[in-house]
């Protein structure tokens, strides 16, 4: 029979057993592991801190000297559980000394070993020829020695390590010695073999690695790519830990067709300012006739200066128009042909807002010269007159002018004062309003133009809109479901005052879907404001199952113009607009429909339409089918078809698929497939892409029929629908 035998301990016990754990885990946890729920050990808990038990069948005990304890010996705290064929305490040199058939385990890590001893005088354990696993991760190894004091910290032997399972061991590393100090937040590995499988990889005689949480430097994965812009390209990231608000990564690419690029991140974070530094150079480009070097950079920074007034900047700039087409970009794509240079002061309070920027841009190409905002002011002030009415101020100072030396140049100063009365109850929306559009323009350069140099502007707008809410419930193939009305109505009247004498400065005209009918207004900025004297009537519908979520959603409106606009722009016949029709439906628990369209009714013609179909089984089982079409976008027809999936091949093999086919210029726009495998110990993706290359000419302008190919290896995990031209997105968001 067992016999149970309680000492009291030091804290030295307890040390070297917590040293131990947290240099195990911690460097468990800097590798890419998988969460288990281990069998932990039942420990103790009845012991108090520092508090031993002793079960074992015979017990040899002198009471200043030796302690004897053999067959099935028990040792029990409330920290760990210790086991084996015999263990000694000798009450002279301290030291507790267990052999045989030895195993050690608390709820981080279990260690089976040859022999264990523990001197509480030195705070020394020495564990000999081990086998240890992690409990809270996947990780596990062995040691021919496992020696732990206070001075020394952690010192492993002859040691392997692995996260991969055990029976699927398909890369390890053994090291003659693993060293972890304590209060320190790197461990050092001499004499380390990197095996995949049985095969030796790779030999350092010497590297550190993190064993805590904390930002280390380090080398991360690196990047392969082969395409017909760059060749085979390799490149490799590493990360430098300059400070604890502040940081570096340094990324070397090299480039068969092109060279050496260098690619750097700098990012710093204080209480109230943070900001991201990227520059990315390119000696000589071998694939250019001159050999150019080539160069981007990009500065963004957001800081709080006072609780109401905050600074941002958002600078970008590179070498040449085509940089983006050839070398890529982590923060613009293909299609892009501006990039922002911008420098902006704001003031918030409660009732008072001020936005002032420099608002500038890099032109790629012949894209249509923007004009730069040069500084651009905007003053918003909304107060409570008393009875409900609001009273609200917008207000501007721009200045206006091109890179171009022919174009005309302005000032242009607008106040618009606004009264208005909003209403609002559980079923119910109302709301009156009346504005005064007033506008300065200074406008010169105006050589060959029939603009103006002095341009005065003032307008007059009144509002009125409401819209009801109507529920009612309904049984559906024995669903109960609520089903809403909500019609909306209306009237919007606007001045009308000619201004072709006035430069288009920050203008274009915009699209109008369902939501846009009730914008009352035709472009953006403030060179045109279109007249108005209409009606717009919209309906939308929703379809609430008994957990108040919305299984289908429907939109329809349409503009009625009691008279024409005189504004040149927007010249019309039709007295009125295109029907705009939105729809939201889950057809089923995995079936998501979107839709949107703009019919002119006079005609029958549809003008925009899009359309998306998703079959989602789980997060990754999707299937997914689109198609846009705009029947006139700066001349050209837009009639585009695509279709997205993914799929799991195999247990831990993914695949993703995208295909979007030009149906008017009768091409593919981007085809894109790639397979990721993605295990607890290792993770690969391998992605293959043709695309549009999107290069500029000489002329400047967009080469269309150009494509580009090529593959890429990762040996991170990635989100691969997300990666390419167009990306995944949902259909559609129900609230």
């Amino acid at each position: 029979m067992q016999a149970p035998f309680q000492l009291n301990s030091t804290q030295n016990t307890q040390w070297a057993l917590w040293l131990a754990l947290t240099a195990f885990t911690s460097f468990a946890s800097a590798q890419q592991v998988c969460l288990h729920s281990p069998d932990l050990p039942n420990l103790e808990k009845s012991l108090t801190d520092g508090q031993i038990q002793v079960k074992a069948l015979d017990s040899q005990i002198n009471q200043n000297t030796l302690a004897k304890f053999s067959g099935m010996v028990e040792i029990d705290s409330n920290l760990a559980k210790i086991k084996a064929d015999q263990a000694v305490f000798d009450r002279t040199t301290h030291t507790l000394q267990a052999s045989g058939d030895v195993s050690f385990a608390n709820e981080y890590i279990a260690v089976s070993s040859e022999s264990v001893q523990l001197n509480r005088a030195s705070q020394a354990l020495k564990i000999n020829q081990t086998q240890y696993s992690l409990n809270a991760i996947q990780g596990h190894g062995t040691a021919k020695t496992i020696e732990i004091s206070k001075e020394a910290g952690i010192n492993l032997v002859d040691s392997s390590f692995s996260i991969c399972p055990k029976d699927n061991q398909v890369w390890h590393i053994e090291a003659s010695n693993i060293k972890l100090t304590e209060n320190q937040s790197r461990g050092v590995v001499k004499h380390a073999r990197f095996y995949v499988r049985d095969v030796p990889l790779m030999y350092l005689p010497y590297f550190s690695f993190p064993v805590n949480d904390e930002r280390q430097t380090g080398i991360l994965f690196p990047e392969i790519k082969n395409n017909t812009a760059t060749g085979l390209s390799f490149e490799q990231p590493v990360y430098f830990n300059l400070a604890p608000n502040y940081d570096l990564t340094v990324s070397p690419r090299v480039m068969a067709k092109r060279g050496l690029q260098l690619k750097t991140e700098f990012r710093y974070l204080t209480p109230s300012q943070g900001g991201q530094v990227n520059i990315e150079y390119l000696a000589n480009d071998t694939e250019l006739a001159d050999n150019d070097s080539r160069y981007f950079y990009r500065f963004v920074h957001s800081g709080q200066i006072t609780d109401n007034w905050q600074f941002d900047v958002d600078l970008n700039g590179l070498s040449d128009d085509n940089y983006i087409a050839d070398l890529g970009s982590d923060y613009y794509n293909r299609a892009d042909t501006h990039l922002y240079k911008t420098i902006g002061l704001s003031y918030y309070s409660e009732k008072l807002s001020v936005n002032a920027r420099l608002r500038d841009f890099e032109v790629l190409g012949e894209s249509a010269d923007s004009y730069r905002a040069l500084p651009e002011v905007r003053l918003n002030y909304l107060t409570q007159t008393g009875l409900g009415v609001e009273f609200e101020v917008d207000s501007e100072l721009a200045y206006f002018e091109t890179q171009s030396d022919d174009d005309p140049t302005a000032t242009r100063i607008h106040l618009a004062p606004t009264i208005r009365y909003p209403y609002q109850n559980q079923w119910s929306e109302f709301v009156a309003e009346a504005t005064v559009f007033h506008t300065q323009y200074y406008q010169d350069n105006l050589i060959g133009s029939a603009l103006e140099k002095n341009v005065t502007r003032t307008i007059g707008q009144a509002k009125v809109y409401g819209t009801l809410n109507f529920e009612r419930q309904l049984h559906v193939f024995g669903s109960s479901l609520t089903q809403t009305l909500e019609p909306k109505v209306q009237y919007l009247y606007t001045s009308f005052e000619d201004q072709s004498n006035i430069g288009l400065y920050d203008t274009t005209r915009l699209f109008t879907n369902f939501s846009g009918l009730f914008r009352g207004q035709e472009f953006t900025g403030l060179d045109r404001i279109n007249d108005n004297n209409q009606v717009t009537l919209g309906v939308t519908t929703r379809m609430i199952d008994e957990n108040n979520r919305e299984q289908v959603k429907l939109s329809l409106g349409q503009i009625f113009y009691l008279s024409d606009s005189r504004i040149n722009d927007i010249e019309t016949d039709n007295n009125r607009s295109a029907l705009a029709a939105e729809l939201d439906w889950q057809l089923s628990s995995k079936w998501y429909a979107h839709g949107e369209a703009q019919v002119q009714t006079s005609t029958d013609k549809v003008e925009r339409s899009s359309l998306s179909l998703e079959y989602q089984l789980s997060k990754n089982k999707i299937l997914q089918l689109n198609h846009r079409y705009v029947r006139n976008l700066s001349g050209e027809q837009i009639d585009q078809f695509g279709v997205t999936a993914s799929w799991p091949l195999a247990n831990k093999w993914q695949w993703v698929g995208r295909w979007y086919q030009d149906r008017e210029k009768h091409r593919t726009v981007e085809s894109y497939t790639g397979v990721q495998y993605q295990s607890c110990c290792w993770t690969m993706s391998l992605v293959a892409q043709r695309h549009l290359t999107n290069r500029f000419e000489q002329n400047g302008l967009q080469n269309v029929d150009e494509f580009e190919s090529g593959i890429q290896v990762y040996f991170t995990s990635r989100d691969l629908l997300k990666e390419g031209l167009f990306g995944y997105r949902r259909p559609y968001l129900l609230n």
